[in-house]
């Protein structure tokens, strides 16, 4: 069904009807369309364009339209173009003429900009209580290992050791502000279209701050015609989960080369590993790799929203139609990978004892002279000097720092005594780095517990965010699980 025509003396080609049709990925809108379609009836009984009985009528059949809509009794057909149109002609079967009147003082356009704030505020819900789950993960897994040592690298080089607990919360503070970035979007996206029309706002129902405070939004719109022509919201959206897959991907990154032969520090459990179809020994990182693959997809998603956006003149243009399914497959590769990256992270094993092997190579206990040098009065400069030459000595004895005798020492400067080699230890090395985001372990105990406060305010602002907007379903459940979310490219 089409919601236009009169003008028209033929049907639209089949390519053009093909090119048009919409409604084969935005029928996962449908609930959040209904739900926006009461608010709007409620404005037009007040506006006395509906009379009580006929908005009562119209809310009662929207009702039992959503739940069968829920339960799966009704779809789309190969007619309709989009949902609002599949929505409409359902209606009129079930309540006649009556049905067309809801159409008055509102147009697709605003429909569609209000629908897709809507469901994305849903989804918003759903992410950041999975993303708060992996980051109770990373901080499990760092009270675990904190106090096991490992070497930090910068450069993918051996630079300083440290506790691997300290490595692995540093993921914990990139998907918090993520988690972040998703609240203070949820502010900024409380903003209604309703009531916009198609560009110029409407006389016949003209009360949209009562239809933005009825879906739980902030405010109405305060320009009619950006209102129907901003996708902001979309695009900031995508960029966050471009942001995520990048964080994602970097975690991804880590876990391929801990397991590695080479760095032989993570093991893998079976449940989230794969094996390899001709060589039986191969345990494979297929998690890891395909997070660090789909981070790709999300920034595309992005790019692509950002390219349709860039040139867009005056308010809405068909072009607009191309937000959706960027939107739809960022949430859906997120809520796929998600579970997976979380089971990873909190099943691997990490070798303590293979991790400390590696601790002081590559000299990285050479800051530890510089730093000693310097607590005997000497200027940084020069003793970074000195330290180098330290490290040129011992590769050219091929030995380790730590195992240059004091003479060795005093032929480079004569501050040196025998108590640099109490600083020459990975102990000694990591305790002393104990101010606040420090890698000590009296520091990681602070982190953590700052991190879990953290969680804890993250996780009662999202249960209030999402009970706030469970209000407008008159029923406590997450639209994101609403019979539409499954409904994938391609496919009704």
């Amino acid at each position: 069904m089409t919601l236009w025509g009169g003008r028209f003396s033929s049907n639209a080609a089949d390519a053009m009807a093909a090119l048009s049709r919409s409604v084969h990925f935005d029928w996962r809108l449908a609930p959040y369309d209904i739900v926006s379609s009461k608010a709007h009836c409620r404005n037009l009984v007040k506006s006395k364009v509906l009379s009580a009985s006929e908005g009562k009528k119209i809310e009662n059949a929207l009702d039992l339209l959503r739940k069968d809509i829920a339960k799966g009794l009704i779809t789309p057909s190969i007619h309709d173009e989009d949902l609002h149109g599949v929505i409409e002609r359902v209606l009129g079967d079930r309540i006649g003429e009556l049905a067309g009147k809801l159409r008055a003082g509102r147009s697709r356009n605003d429909q569609i900009a209000t629908d897709l704030r809507l469901y994305l505020r849903d989804a918003s819900g759903d992410l950041v209580s999975h993303l708060l789950k992996l980051i109770e993960s990373f901080i499990k897994q760092a009270k675990k290992y904190d106090h096991a040592y490992a070497s930090g690298f910068t450069h993918l080089q051996h630079a300083q050791p440290i506790v691997f607990g300290h490595e692995l919360a540093k993921h914990a503070h990139a998907l918090l502000r993520d988690v972040e970035r998703l609240e203070q979007w949820w502010s900024r996206t409380g903003v209604s279209p309703l009531g916009a029309g198609a560009l110029a706002g409407s006389v016949l129902s003209a009360n949209p701050e009562a239809s933005a405070k009825a879906l739980n939004f902030e405010s109405s719109s305060g320009n009619s015609i950006d209102a129907v022509s901003d996708r902001d919201f979309a695009a900031e959206f995508l960029f966050i989960t471009a942001m995520i897959g990048i964080h994602l991907s970097r975690i991804g990154e880590e876990w391929i080369l801990w397991s590695s032969s080479e760095f032989g520090w993570a093991k893998l459990d079976d449940a989230y590993s794969t094996g390899s179809s001709i060589m039986p020994q191969k345990k494979n990182p297929d998690v890891a790799e395909l997070a660090r693959g789909k981070s790709g997809r999300l920034v595309g998603n992005l790019t692509a929203l950002l390219v349709v956006l860039k040139g867009l003149p005056f308010a809405y243009n068909r072009d607009l139609q191309e937000d959706k399914e960027p939107v739809f497959d960022s949430i859906d590769t997120l809520m796929l990978l998600l579970p997976a990256i979380i089971g990873m992270v909190e099943s691997t094993e990490f070798d303590e004892k293979r991790m400390l092997s590696g601790a002081t190579s590559g000299f990285a206990l050479a800051t530890e002279v510089a730093d000693y040098l310097v607590r005997k009065g000497l200027p940084f400069a020069k003793a970074h000097e000195i330290s180098g030459k330290a490290v040129a000595l011992a590769e050219q004895k091929n030995l380790g720092l730590e195992e240059l005798t004091l003479g060795d020492y005093q032929s480079l400067n004569k501050l040196f005594a025998e108590d640099v080699f109490k600083a020459l230890t990975v102990e000694a090395a990591v305790a002393s780095r104990k101010s606040r985001g420090g890698t000590a372990p009296a520091a990681l105990v602070m982190q953590l517990s700052e991190l879990g406060t953290l969680v804890s305010a993250a996780k009662r602002a999202n249960t209030k965010r999402v009970a706030a907007l469970a209000k407008i379903w008159g029923e406590v459940e997450t639209g994101i699980k609403r019979g539409t979310r499954n409904t994938r490219r391609g496919g009704v």
